[in-house]
């Protein structure tokens, strides 16, 4: 009891008189309060500083990182590199050589990197003389209407404007070009005349490789005699090594997540769930010739443009490489570079299967190039299989001869090769990083938006032909439309990636100006959207000028495409006049040359006397060429020229756009 009693009078005790005042209290208040407000202006000034390089270092180190990859120069010195090989290309045949150069250097000890124009700051061409023993090379292909392609533009402007100091600069230059267009590798040659201009030394004559021929043959030629005159220019030797480096090694992908591989985008990964591309998914096919095209997204387009359709190979190709060399296509890979300091990380869009890689990104239906058969050998195991190899593989007569008989003539693929020779069995991620990439095709838009808003037409002749060894080839884009087949409403709509490309082939912007278009076969396609086009007009109550129209085939009865709905036109007033040349329904073969040789009167009519317009579309090789000429011929006869007069005139014609050409080889 009485310790429960004197611990409560403690306690009564205790709280009578309090240890802490409240003075006490109110002084450890304000202690708190200050010290709080301290801490948090501490911290806020912590972090703060932190901050501060953690939001600017990335952007600094991105602006750095920017300015090194657009400086060649930089690359060249860092990694002991003297040769440098600049590209501009379309579609892949110029960096294809770039980077055969790049690689053959190394047997003169000259190591050397393939550069894309477009990535690189060629300003500093100037600073190339700060590297001994440097040289440039340029393979550069003359696109369209003697344009420099896409990747090009920008070191082509910077020629036509600056007035660099290129002393000391050595370079060579081959261009790549088709002799069946007119300006025929204007951009090389002008390339090759501008760098002398400004000071650099030219160490071999330029090379003009013609794709209407044997351009390979050009292209391996030309090379030969560049590495005497390098030889020559140095004093260097080649080494005689054989080199046979991979620029590509291979990564296994077999842990990477499912949506991490690609299954055929041509960029983008998911690109096609996205709808980043215009996807083709409906096609009629009306006999022979045309297709109708529907899209599944807003698809704008303009009379004359043209639409870029990404093909697939068939699957019968591909699944015949995976047997003939054993391979699992089911097998996710990468190929990476083994140069760090190229911009290109992958070929094709890595990772994906082999099965994806052969389908959508490599070309296999192709003849391959003589690197291709050079590179075969060490994976050959029958010596006559090897000595067959050798020799399609060297520039000597009897191997080009053989190659061309072999390759060309004979129309052999990779395919091909490989069950013709059964003994090659190359390792599937080399044939992979050797084979040239699958690029879109292109055909002239034969409708008119006007019309048709929601849809394109293409026409196009199904490309299916038999080989000299009997085999069939077809051509991958168009037997893959015509596989396109429209389900019913509940089924999802067969798909391909398809993209208009803008084109220069255009209407004259006053509907009452004559014209005059002349396209024999399929080059009818873009004449139909213009007739289309003026008849949508005259509907609507507007005046429109005369249209005439050339148009050839081999036989009416097979080949007269449209012929209906041209006849329609010509009945309502549309279509003023439509010439028909049946080259194969008499005994003497006509044209639609012929044609116009001989309505001469009404050609300079309306080109002449009306300043109306021209159109030609359809084969260049010749067709094209024989128009030319008459175009010139009536100019000079009916217009009472001399002949320079006349050349100067249909000249004026074709840069005020009234004589416009969409043709192809």
């Amino acid at each position: 009891m009485e310790n429960s009693e004197g611990e409560k009078s403690e306690s009564t005790v205790i709280s009578e008189e309090p240890l802490v005042s409240p003075l006490d209290i109110g002084l450890l208040v304000v202690i708190i309060t200050v010290g709080y407000f301290w801490y948090i202006k501490s911290y806020k000034q912590s972090s703060s500083s932190e901050k501060k390089p953690y939001t600017i270092q990335p952007s600094s180190l991105s602006s750095i990182e920017q300015t090194s990859n657009s400086s060649f120069i930089k690359k060249l010195k860092s990694t002991g590199r003297s040769l440098v090989v600049f590209y501009g290309s379309q579609t892949g045949t110029a960096e294809e050589f770039a980077g055969r150069i790049a690689k053959e250097g190394a047997r003169y000890k000259m190591k050397g990197m393939v550069a894309d124009p477009e990535e690189c700051d060629m300003a500093d061409l100037v600073e190339m003389k700060e590297i001994q023993k440097s040289l440039a090379i340029f393979c550069i292909a003359t696109y369209g209407e003697g344009d420099p392609t896409d990747n090009a533009m920008d070191f082509y402007e910077w020629l036509q404007n600056g007035d660099a100091d290129l002393e000391g600069l050595n370079y060579a230059v081959f261009g790549l070009g088709n002799k069946t267009y007119e300006h025929y590798n204007e951009i090389a040659i002008y390339i090759d005349q501008r760098l002398e201009e400004l000071g650099a030394t030219r160490v071999h004559e330029i090379g003009l490789g013609d794709d209407d021929a044997n351009i390979e043959d050009d292209f391996v030629s030309w090379k030969e005699k560049l590495w005497d005159s390098v030889c020559s220019h140095y004093g260097i030797e080649e080494t005689g090594e054989e080199s046979n480096i991979r620029q590509y090694k291979l990564v296994d992908c077999s842990e990477v997540l499912p949506e991490r591989i690609f299954s055929g985008e041509i960029s983008r990964l998911k690109s096609y769930e996205n709808q980043r591309f215009h996807l083709l998914f409906r096609t009629h096919i009306y006999p022979k010739y045309q297709l109708i095209v529907s899209s599944t997204s807003q698809m704008r387009y303009d009379t004359g443009d043209h639409v870029a359709v990404y093909p697939k190979n068939s699957s019968e190709l591909v699944e015949k490489i995976g047997e003939l060399l054993n391979a699992d296509l089911d097998t996710v890979f990468s190929l990476l570079n083994t140069d760090e300091e190229s911009s290109k990380k992958h070929p094709f869009p890595c990772p994906c299967t082999y099965r994806t890689a052969l389908t959508y990104y490599l070309d296999i239906t192709s003849n391959p190039r003589t690197h291709i058969m050079k590179e075969l050998i060490e994976y050959t195991t029958d010596p006559k299989d090897q000595e067959k190899l050798k020799l399609m593989a060297s520039s000597t007569p009897e191997g080009k001869k053989e190659f061309h008989e072999w390759i060309l003539r004979d129309n052999r693929n990779i395919v091909h090769i490989l069950e013709d020779l059964p003994s090659v069995k190359p390792d599937l991620d080399h044939l992979c990083e050797l084979l040239p990439r699958l690029q879109c095709r292109y055909y002239s838009i034969s409708s008119s938006p006007k019309v048709y808003p929601k849809s394109i037409h293409i026409t196009a002749v199904l490309v299916d032909y038999t080989t000299p060894t009997n085999r069939v080839n077809k051509g991958v884009a168009t037997n893959l439309l015509a596989q396109l087949k429209p389900t019913n409403d509940e089924l999802p709509q067969p798909t391909i990636p398809i993209y208009i490309r803008r084109s220069q082939f255009r209407l004259p912007p006053k509907s009452q100006t004559p014209i005059i278009m002349i396209g024999p076969g399929t080059g009818l396609a873009p004449f139909r959207g213009f007739i289309q086009e003026r008849d949508y007009a005259r509907k609507e109550g507007r005046e429109i000028g005369e249209m005439v129209l050339y148009f050839g085939c081999r036989k009416k009865d097979e080949d007269f495409i449209y012929e209906n709905e041209l006849q329609e036109y010509v009945a309502n007033g549309t279509l003023t006049k439509l010439h028909l040349a049946f080259s194969r329904d008499q005994p003497e073969k006509q044209y639609v040359t012929h044609l116009l040789e001989q309505n001469a009167d009404e050609l300079w009519n309306i080109i002449g006397v009306k300043s109306g317009h021209l159109y030609v579309c359809g084969d260049a090789r010749s067709m094209a060429k024989d128009v030319h000429s008459i175009i010139e011929k009536v100019v000079m006869e009916k217009g009472q020229m001399t002949n320079s007069q006349a050349l100067n005139y249909v000249k004026k014609m074709e840069q005020q756009k009234r004589y416009s050409a969409d043709v192809w080889s």
